[in-house]
């Protein structure tokens, strides 16, 4: 539980600074402290991403995940390059659902349909400087036919899909493979909740 409450911050003025695909809003604001009383004022620019939906596509036959690869603008300076390691993902538009965004975008990400949806988690991203808030998932699939190249061109899209074994994934994850924090968290709670994905999906 946190400590507070909506009652215990004050937006004084918002100001949208940019409006295009997303927009970046100025915020004045104050709220109380652990300490008693309240904070001076103060701005926060906040990036408004919006809601997202991913999921991890996962073979409990096989025993093998679905993963892309795909170039990133905010990973440019990155030493590893801006080609990221990735799971499928997609924003919630007006009228979706969460789960309908991820069977969407595993078919035009990957070229999967999925089953069997599992909820991982709801987090926020980033919420020191963005809105997005990402509902992530674990579905079932069929990897035995999961490679190739998709993605939309009108979105410039260029994705490349390929498997991994969990033994790679394990040791890709000991390695500090996997930087891409909704891929790096849906890899490590399969590893930790295989028997319980099992029962669920009635894996013998």
């Amino acid at each position: 539980m946190t400590s507070f409450s909506d009652d215990d911050y004050q937006i004084i003025e918002k100001k949208t600074l940019f409006q295009g695909y997303f927009a970046i809003e100025e915020f004045t604001l104050k709220h109380r402290l652990f300490k008693g009383g309240w904070s001076d004022s103060f701005q926060r620019e906040i990036f408004e991403r919006g809601s997202a939906a991913a999921v991890l596509l996962f073979d409990p036959i096989l025993q093998k995940v679905v993963l892309l690869e795909q170039f990133r603008a905010g990973a440019l300076s990155s030493e590893k390059g801006p080609w990221m390691i990735e799971v499928v993902a997609g924003i919630i538009e007006q009228g979706e659902t969460p789960e309908g965004v991820v069977i969407r975008e595993a078919l035009e990400e990957a070229g999967q349909v999925i089953s069997d949806p599992v909820e991982i988690a709801s987090y926020y991203s980033t919420p020191g400087g963005s809105t997005e808030k990402v509902t992530l998932y674990c579905a079932r699939v069929d990897a035995s036919n999961a490679d190739g190249i998709f993605g939309l061109q009108e979105e410039n899209e260029d994705i490349r899909v390929f498997t991994m074994d969990l033994e790679e994934v394990k040791k890709g994850l000991s390695q500090g493979q996997f930087d891409n924090s909704t891929c790096l968290i849906a890899l490590q709670w399969l590893i930790l909740n295989l028997e319980k994905l099992n029962e669920i999906w009635n894996i013998q």
